[in-house]
């Protein structure tokens, strides 16, 4: 009698199923198909990467700010207005473009963003769904290593 094994297939103690003349196994191959998603697992899923993303966005921004900052470019940028005499209204692209003025706009534009995803990603979820109710889905070929 055949005991069951850990994924409920029979063990024996002979040679593997599969096994060439050397006693080798074979990789299993099993061909499935992903035919549907739900819209949900893809809205949480989409949501948290696009959180990590703004977070992303509002470091790299600040960093690049900082980095425009100390190599001077917003002061070179405020000289050549000046001596060129476009400065009609007394502009400082340094208060205009601040640390704080720059990062509350990447957040704000970043919180758009990720409604704008998520959004998006489910109605791909739903969209997924329909599709593959009508063609099968995504055929995908697994192998054992």
């Amino acid at each position: 009698m055949a005991r069951l094994g850990r994924l409920g297939t029979a063990a024996s103690a002979g040679p593997k199923i599969g096994a060439g003349r050397t006693g080798v196994p074979r990789a299993r191959r099993m061909q499935l198909s992903l035919t549907r998603v739900e819209p949900w697992s893809v809205a949480k899923v989409t949501f948290l990467l696009s959180i990590a993303g703004a977070i992303i966005q509002v470091i790299a921004s600040s960093l690049l700010w900082m980095l425009l900052n100390a190599i001077g470019l917003f002061d070179n940028i405020n000289q050549m207005v000046s001596k060129t005499g476009l400065d009609a209204g007394g502009l400082d692209l340094s208060s205009v473009l601040s640390l704080g003025t720059v990062i509350s706009s990447v957040t704000i534009f970043s919180i758009f963003e990720i409604v704008f995803i998520v959004v998006l990603a489910t109605i791909g979820a739903f969209l997924y769904n329909i599709v593959g109710s009508l063609v099968g889905g995504i055929h995908v070929t697994l192998g054992d290593d």
